[in-house]
């Protein structure tokens, strides 16, 4: 079951990419409140210590008082600085408790496959996060799978994850999470620089001519 993390926001009169500046300046990081159920929109502000301290913290669902009013609510996105990597903005998204949602959680693969273990190939992973559906109380931290009996040549789809009774697949059942491919070996290696040495171009030169001789007989 999801825990709640508390955090304290200051709600916010103005917006604009000027005032979201002098709110960096600050220590703060600008952020914008929305929800399901209100086609209004909240502008806040939060520490910076805060903001980090709550996304390092791995909780998926946040109390927060905005407005007023004690609401739960989800990071629907978190802006990162593209140099800094520091948090430049964050949405949050309000939350009924008593209605499903869909979110994505890490998927873990659990195991070491038989097809890398016995039988030499390579472990891909394609899908790092899960598409899930449930009630917010019931997302868990992350959804595990045993891919000890995965072979070579095999592959684990989304549908054949194992789901708690709560929780429903979001996204397609036949969409490939991680698969054992070949390893390439040697042979392969050298065949591939064998192939790109039988290449051969046609003299450039010699085409010239026979395009020269061409011309020649059609005026002829």
């Amino acid at each position: 079951m999801a825990i709640e993390y508390k955090l304290e926001v200051q709600k916010r009169d103005q917006y604009g990419k000027k005032y979201c500046k002098n709110i960096r300046k600050t220590g703060s990081v600008p952020g914008i409140y929305y929800s399901s159920d209100s086609s209004n929109s909240i502008p806040f502000a939060i520490e910076k210590s805060v903001i980090r301290n709550a996304v390092k913290s791995g909780s998926r669902l946040y109390s927060v008082s905005v407005g007023g009013k004690s609401r739960t609510v989800l990071f629907k996105n978190v802006q990162y600085h593209p140099v800094t990597e520091e948090i430049i903005h964050v949405d949050l998204y309000g939350v009924n408790m008593n209605k499903k949602i869909q979110i994505n959680v890490p998927l873990e693969l659990i195991g070491e496959p038989k097809g890398v273990k016995l039988e030499g190939g390579n472990l891909m992973q394609s899908v790092l996060e899960l598409d899930i559906i449930c009630l917010p109380s019931d997302i868990p931290e992350k959804i595990e799978t045993d891919i000890s009996e995965l072979g070579l040549g095999e592959n684990i789809q989304a549908g054949g994850i194992k789901l708690p009774e709560n929780i429903e697949l979001g996204m397609p059942e036949g969409t490939v999470l991680a698969a054992i491919s070949h390893a390439m070996s040697d042979a392969d290696l050298e065949s591939d620089v064998s192939d790109e040495d039988d290449i051969s171009f046609e003299d450039s030169s010699d085409s010239s001519e026979s395009k020269e001789d061409e011309s020649n007989n059609s005026d002829s």
